[in-house]
């Protein structure tokens, strides 16, 4: 397989994977909203990894937010931060703390925290921006946080055992 072909393929099956762990919160009432804990965003871990995860995370973002209650914004202001993070994320993954890459684990906290934070506040109505944006950045940062630095360590940690694995996404 040439090496485009299988790029391209690793995004897809991460874009799919990342949508498919959404649609299963949202099922559960997790996955939009002030309070979110998307399952799917332990996969914001793998641009230390992979470059292919990158975009994969990006469509798997823009295709899960189609559910979304604010859908036509939250297509775009969502997957612009899940973007942003990702590339964050792989920019930072050689900064380490102790050989844990805390750093470029808090870029999707942060992004989504602040991104998210401002488009529910947005829809708050006039007048209420910075107590909501205050309160929604906060809910959606602790959500996300519990998922990354939970889930996505515990990946992480996967990941790094397994030699074959890391090949996989490289």
């Amino acid at each position: 397989m040439n090496k485009k072909t299988l790029y391209l393929t690793k995004a897809a099956l991460i874009a799919a994977l990342y949508a498919v762990l959404t649609y299963i919160a949202a099922a559960a009432g997790l996955a939009y909203g002030e309070i979110q804990f998307r399952f799917s965003e332990a996969l914001t871990i793998l641009p230390l990894f992979c470059p292919a995860a990158i975009p994969g995370l990006t469509v798997g973002c823009l295709v899960s937010n189609i559910m979304s209650t604010v859908n036509p914004v939250d297509m775009v202001i969502g997957t612009l931060a899940t973007l942003l993070a990702a590339l964050c994320t792989r920019a930072l993954r050689n900064v380490r703390i102790k050989n844990y890459p805390l750093l470029s684990m808090l870029m999707p906290v942060i992004f989504n925290g602040v991104f998210v934070g401002a488009e529910i506040a947005y829809f708050a109505g006039e007048g209420a921006f910075w107590p909501v944006f205050a309160s929604a950045a906060l809910s959606v940062a602790a959500g996300e946080a519990a998922v990354v630095l939970l889930l996505g360590t515990l990946l992480r940690s996967v990941i790094e055992r397994h030699e074959k694995l890391k090949t996989l996404l490289k």
